[in-house]
C-alpha cells in the first residue's frame, strides 16, 4: 500500500515569500518626487504671498498719501468737499487696480499649480508603471521557481 505524502506548505510558502525581495527603490523614488513637488508648490505659494504683500503695502502707502492730502487745512469749506470727492475717486480707481493685481497673482498661482500637478502626475505614473513591471517580472520568476520544485 502506497502512502500519500502531504506537501510541506510551510516550506513552499517560505520559498515563495523568500523570492519576493522587498525593493524600496520605488518607495524612495516616490518619496523624492513627492518632496520635490512639495518644495515647488511651497515656492509658488511663498512667491504669491510675497507679491500679495507688495500689493497690499503699495495700496496702503497710496491710501495714506491720499488721506494726508485730504487732511490738509483748506481755505474754503467747499475745498473740503472737493478733497473728499477727489479721495473717493482716487481710492476707487486704486481699488480696481489693486484688485486686478491680486487677480493676476491668483491666476499665476493657479497656472503654475496645474503645471506642477500635471508634471508630477506624469512622473508618478511613470514610476508606478516601472514598479509594476518589475513586480510582475519578480512574481513570474518566483512562480516559475516555486513550480519547478
Amino acid at each position: 500500500m502506497a502512502t500519500a505524502t502531504t506537501p510541506d506548505m510551510t516550506a513552499m510558502l517560505k520559498d515563495v515569500m523568500g523570492a519576493f525581495k522587498v525593493d524600496t527603490s520605488a518607495m524612495n523614488a516616490s518619496f523624492k518626487t513627492s518632496a520635490t513637488l512639495n518644495e515647488k508648490l511651497s515656492g509658488v505659494a511663498l512667491t504669491a504671498v510675497e507679491k500679495a504683500t507688495e500689493i497690499s503695502s503699495k495700496w496702503t502707502t497710496d491710501t495714506v498719501a491720499k488721506l494726508s492730502e485730504m487732511a490738509k487745512a483748506k481755505s474754503e469749506p467747499a475745498d473740503y468737499a472737493k478733497a473728499m470727492t477727489d479721495f473717493a475717486t482716487a481710492y476707487s480707481e486704486a481699488a480696481s487696480e489693486h484688485m486686478a493685481a491680486f487677480a493676476e497673482v491668483a491666476k499665476k498661482v493657479q497656472m503654475e499649480t496645474v503645471e506642477l500637478m500635471m508634471a508630477a502626475g506624469k512622473d508618478m505614473s511613470s514610476e508606478a508603471q516601472s514598479a509594476m513591471t518589475k513586480a510582475t517580472s519578480d512574481v513570474t520568476a518566483a512562480a516559475k521557481k516555486a513550480t519547478a520544485k
